[in-house]
């Protein structure tokens, strides 16, 4: 293994109340220092902290003081490396095992406050009304304007059955939105599927935690034998699943592609970051016994749509990215978020922990979507009439992103939008209604248009969409040529 489980990748984007979404974590040792201290810098550094305790108007802690040079030492580098107290370390190690106390909404920050990314389903903040880009503005009526996201998910975490207040901004709305909620146990079930009309199946992954390749393996082994042992096609759903972990992405792209294949790629400067990962069980499972030996081999040949979109990051992007190479399955929706690092999880003498981003990651044939995400073999909108959600941040607009070293304008392509029926007609009155929010919608229904156009490509039926590159799938009596 060449000390890859010691050292493994991390892979995700975005924060959780009460869950750090989208890092693998590994147990690695500290490593000796290398280099030597630039003493200028250091210098610097220790005049500073005298200087603060000496004068500034309080008294202030001395481990608040370091470990504020330490947080912000980390998070100048890149958006997805980051110091972790040793209570947020503790926190992290256990949520993703997919089960924590809180909220469950994914957070970023927009215009110095904490910017929901997506609620994730069958949780309080879900069954509230909680949407994408909701901005909290308040928690218990303290203001978040400034506040860190470590210190937001803090303050959202607590134990089961206390109460908490958010208010909100939403555009649309006179005032702020006043939500009292409940903190509950949320036990993530990363992975949901069942069978729809004539032998399709619906395969949704939230996230990757530890157990997501091994809850696939199953989900796929039930949907065949209830379908007699056949499926017509499967729609592997992964729109909005911000990350996880590198083995279960790993895992996830091995029930569907050959032995062996490769699955993706890191190079960093490290010896032990240059690797291939294929498909393969030591790759994806530190148990003894194949977590995907049950996975019926039709699973690996069966007809695929892949549905992607921009809150899919990371290491949805990776299992996007192989099976878009591989030509294994077709991908459907929107450009991806675009996170194409690896982050290290270090365990710290002190109990905390940081993340540090040592790696890039490449798709099987060698691409960097880094600041750039995957872009669909079909374009196809949120909903018939071109609404979507407004958009969100992608990783090309994070301050200190990583350039893509294989392609430095990435970021400056442009995503491409189908264009709304009757587009270039004239427009009219009503037209405005083109631009609200869509209602939120069951995913894998049939009233989730993307979710339709996928069973229709796969049925050889007309696609409200727009195709981009020549599909690896069946040809289709498409809209647009």
């Amino acid at each position: 293994m060449n000390g890859k489980w010691k050292n493994s990748g991390l892979v995700g984007v975005g924060v959780v109340a009460g869950l750090l979404l989208g890092l693998n974590f590994s147990a690695v040792a500290q490593r000796e220092a290398r280099y030597p201290l630039p003493l200028p810098e250091i210098r610097a550094l220790t005049e500073v902290f005298g200087k603060i305790k000496e004068d500034y108007v309080d008294v202030v802690d001395d481990k608040k003081l370091l470990t504020g040079a330490v947080r912000g030492m980390l998070s100048d580098l890149d958006p997805h490396s980051a110091y972790l107290d040793p209570d947020e370390n503790r926190e992290f190690e256990t949520s993703i095992r997919g089960e924590f106390g809180g909220l469950g909404i994914e957070v970023g920050t927009e215009d110095g406050y904490v910017k929901v990314v997506s609620p994730i389903e069958d949780t309080p903040a879900f069954k509230a009304g909680i949407k994408a880009n909701d901005l909290i503005i308040k928690i218990d009526d303290k203001s978040t304007k400034g506040i860190s996201l470590n210190d937001a998910v803090k303050q959202m975490r607590g134990k089961p059955k206390t109460p908490i207040k958010l208010s909100i901004a939403r555009k649309g709305e006179g005032k702020p939105l006043e939500i009292t909620l409940m903190r509950e146990v949320i036990k993530v079930q990363s992975v949901k599927a069942k069978l729809v009309d004539n032998g399709y199946a619906w395969l949704r992954i939230t996230q990757f935690q530890e157990r997501t390749a091994e809850d696939t393996a199953k989900a796929l082994e039930r949907l065949f034998k209830e379908n007699g042992g056949k499926l017509n096609g499967i729609v592997l759903d992964l729109r909005n699943n911000p990350g996880g972990l590198l083995h279960a992405a790993i895992g996830v792209s091995a029930a569907f592609l050959p032995a062996n294949a490769l699955v993706v790629s890191s190079n960093g400067r490290l010896p032990d970051t240059k690797h291939e990962y294929l498909a393969t069980p030591e790759e994806y499972t530190m148990r003894r016994d194949d977590i995907l030996k049950n996975v019926p081999a039709a699973a690996r040949t069966v007809q695929m749509v892949v549905l992607v979109n921009d809150g899919s990051a990371s290491a949805s992007e990776i299992v996007a990215g192989a099976m878009q190479d591989t030509k294994r399955g077709i991908i459907m929706g929107q450009t991806t978020f675009g996170k194409g690092s690896v982050q290290t999880k270090v365990n710290l003498s002190n109990g905390a922990g940081m993340k540090l981003t040592t790696a890039r990651y490449y798709t099987p044939s060698g691409r960097s979507i880094q600041a750039k995400g995957i872009v669909p073999d079909w374009v196809v909108n949120e909903t018939e009439n071109g609404e979507r959600h407004a958009a969100r941040m992608r990783e090309a607009d994070l301050a200190g992103h990583l350039i893509n070293d294989k392609d430095p304008n990435a970021e400056k392509t442009p995503v491409v939008v189908p264009e709304k029926p009757d587009a270039k007609a004239e427009p009219k009155a009503d037209d405005k209604k083109d631009e609200k929010t869509p209602a939120r919608i069951e995913p894998g229904s049939k009233d989730d248009f993307q979710f339709v156009q996928a069973l229709n490509l796969m049925k050889g039926l007309p696609v409200k969409g727009q195709r981009t590159i020549e599909p690896a799938g069946p040809k289709t009596a498409d809209a647009k040529k």
